[in-house]
């Protein structure tokens, strides 16, 4: 099975690759060479902490490298409009407060909720796919019931 992810998320992944294996990685095999010239490496912190430091960027890059394996690119400018809501939608909610909420249905990897994007795996996320306009969602969160109606879907460009 597949996983989405949003065409930035995709992006910013890839950039952090990069900037690991064409900048970071070099510079840190470079300290380890040096370390390594100043003689006995058993007591050598410098080479001991520049192994450390390599295996932690490599580790990394595997993380980064698998969270992209199987993952299919959506980008939102591309999406067309749908009457209910799927990844990538901006949904627009009115809470049992009467606060409105506008959110980005992302993956959980790409996920800011102040910066308006809430993951699909989230309740919130779940309990809002499939539904239309002015459908109702009761969720239990740990802070309790909360009920949002639907005001608005679009898809597209744009924020949030």
């Amino acid at each position: 099975m597949s996983r989405y992810m949003t065409k930035q998320g995709y992006e910013a992944i890839v950039a952090e690759l990069d900037e690991l294996w064409t900048v970071e990685r070099p510079r840190i095999v470079d300290e380890v060479y040096e370390a390594a010239q100043l003689g006995d490496r058993s007591e050598n912190a410098a080479y001991i902490f520049g192994k450390q430091k390599l295996r932690q960027i490599d580790g990394r890059m595997r993380y980064l490298r698998r969270k992209l394996e199987g993952v299919r690119v959506v980008d939102p400018a591309d999406q067309i409009q749908r009457d209910d809501v799927h990844f990538g939608a901006v949904v627009t909610v009115v809470d049992d407060d009467d606060q409105e909420h506008t959110w980005r249905l992302v993956d959980r990897e790409e996920s800011d909720p102040k910066a308006g994007r809430i993951s699909i795996q989230s309740p919130v996320g779940k309990a809002l796919v499939g539904k239309t306009v002015a459908d109702y969602v009761e969720i239990v969160l740990p802070k309790g019931r909360v009920g949002y109606e639907i005001t608005a879907i679009r898809y597209g460009a744009g924020t949030p």
